[in-house]
């Protein structure tokens, strides 16, 4: 029996059936949900990620739903502090800490730390992209490779975000953003994990499950609510939640930027490239216990999991 309370960690990619499993275990195990998805925590922001509806998150409680308007941004440091507080909350009321999403920075922030890496500098962003629109984002990417070719294999090429800060760290301090990275301390959390993962046996068949769901959310309302969110909102291209998969593509449709006629195989492609990152993140991680997402019985074999785990922790 470990010194620390218990928490689960309910891992996987877009797709994969972790909500179904997250509220399968709140109805079998005395947890609490807390969400790790950089999507959910928008409001109004629900057909295009995926939300539990109204209904369910009122039966289903979920901490980090709903947190701030689609005009603000919302930090994997913020993330760990809000994180950190429910999870304490969540323990101090005899709860387990349940922790489902596929946000895997997030992951990272919450169990390892985030490191003292230096602020954004408006005017130095401003020159990337102005650079990036010149020569496109994988140019940038090759810059990156050569300064820090740690942080450039494992993002992608387009992953604009994501490029612009790995080169404005490496401009900013003079050194790769890797090895600021590998010197932070971790401290281990005050709380024995059990991390699962949620990994398809066979991608294909994943593939088609985010092909179905994406014409779904069309059929849904998919561009009514992208829509809605343009009217009440101040939003551009460049917000973290009009990067979302699936608005960002949303967005070059409403601007004219790409045709409407595209807009499924559009969203499907970047959904898959979603899951691939998020499938590469899951499979270093060496303490995750794998399971196959595709499984009929994949919710039993959860259950069984956790209830063995938490008879261990003598709850």
């Amino acid at each position: 029996m470990s010194a620390h309370p218990p928490a689960i960690l309910l891992m996987g990619p877009t797709a994969s059936g972790k909500t179904a499993a997250a509220l399968h275990l709140f109805d079998r195990f005395p947890v609490e949900l807390i969400s790790v998805d950089s999507a959910l925590v928008f409001r109004d922001m629900d057909i295009g990620t995926a939300k539990p509806d109204r209904a369910t998150l009122a039966r289903y409680p979920h901490r980090l739903v709903d947190v701030i308007s689609p005009e603000e941004a919302y930090s994997a440091a913020r993330f760990r502090d809000e994180a950190l507080a429910a999870m304490a909350e969540a323990t101090a009321r005899g709860k387990v800490p349940l922790l489902v999403g596929g946000t895997m920075l997030y992951y990272k922030a919450l169990r390892e730390g985030l490191s003292d890496l230096p602020q954004a500098d408006p005017a130095l962003r401003a020159e990337l992209e102005a650079k990036a629109a010149a020569y496109g984002w994988p140019a940038l990417h090759a810059e990156l490779a050569k300064l820090d070719p740690v942080t450039a294999a494992r993002l992608h090429p387009t992953d604009s975000q994501r490029v612009s800060r790995a080169l404005e760290i490496c401009q900013l301090t003079g050194r790769p953003m890797s090895a600021l990275l590998a010197e932070q301390q971790r401290e281990p959390l005050p709380w024995n994990l059990l991390p699962l993962a949620l990994a398809p046996s066979d991608r294909a068949v994943l593939h088609q499950r985010i092909a179905e769901r994406f014409a779904q959310m069309l059929a849904q309302g998919f561009m009514e609510e992208m829509q809605a969110l343009r009217a009440k909102y101040r939003l551009n291209a460049g917000l973290p939640s009009m990067r979302c998969v699936g608005y960002r593509q949303a967005w070059e449709v409403l601007e004219g930027e790409a045709p409407a006629a595209e807009l499924l195989d559009r969203g499907i492609f970047a959904t898959r490239q979603l899951a691939k990152r998020q499938i590469t993140w899951l499979r270093s991680d060496p303490t995750a216990e794998v399971f196959d997402c595709l499984a009929p019985d994949l919710i039993a074999r959860v259950e069984t999991r956790v209830a063995r785990f938490l008879e261990q922790q003598k709850v």
